[in-house]
């Protein structure tokens, strides 16, 4: 059994994360901010945790982390205010990042978008420059983290089911639809998959199993 912690925990892609991992036998710690929100992921097989990542210092964050084997990032301001989306998906992604290194957690994966980075293109007066920015900066400092990590790139998330199929790579050009439970799906694999650390994978619901696409990567 591995103890996995998902920072984010009431998001729709961590609540399809946590059933995932506990219904593969996994002890599953779901980092959520509202109380409220404990009996959803406690539904998952998870154990719900209530903490502000936001206002959580270092070192509170690397308590909360310790003695887990693996973080997941699936957390997000949400859009609409600006200094919020900076200090949630920029400094607090970090500040967990850190705290990981202090806790001894050394398998991160972080959640990002397909298409983020320093060249996202996205103009600067267009409501989704915050989080491009924050994205960038975030997924950066931890390709320089001593963490074993690996970044995910999902395309425009839907509610479709998931098929368990995908296309890595894909081109930027035509339509990117990727479901929150293939995202999910693929957080689940390479948490399994020690060869995918150090990678950024882009992805989009396509025709190749997971397995298969996430294999030839590995080799």
């Amino acid at each position: 059994m591995t103890r996995i912690a998902i920072i984010g925990g009431h998001g729709k892609v961590a609540l399809r994360l946590s059933t995932l991992l506990a219904d593969e036998g996994h002890s599953v710690t779901s980092f959520i901010r509202n109380p409220e929100h404990a009996a959803d992921v406690e539904q998952t097989g998870a154990t719900p945790s209530v903490l502000d990542v936001e206002n959580s210092t270092t070192a509170a964050l690397a308590e909360a982390l310790k003695g887990h084997d693996a973080v997941v990032w699936s957390a997000g301001a949400g859009g609409g205010n600006p200094a919020r989306t900076y200090a949630v998906d920029r400094d607090a992604a970090i500040r967990s990042m850190d705290a990981a290194a202090q806790a001894g957690v050394d398998r991160y994966v972080m959640v990002s978008y397909l298409g983020a980075g320093k060249n996202h293109g996205v103009p600067q007066d267009h409501s989704f420059f915050p989080y491009a920015e924050a994205k960038a900066a975030a997924d950066a400092y931890l390709r320089e983290s001593s963490l074993t990590w690996t970044i995910l790139g999902p395309g425009s998330l839907t509610d479709k089911p998931g098929s368990g199929r995908i296309e890595v790579d894909p081109p930027r050009e035509g339509g990117a639809e990727t479901s929150r439970a293939n995202t999910a799906i693929v957080a689940a694999a390479v948490l399994d998959l020690p060869e995918t650390a150090g990678r950024t994978i882009e992805f989009r619901d396509g025709t190749l199993p997971v397995a298969a696409a996430l294999g030839g990567l590995t080799r």
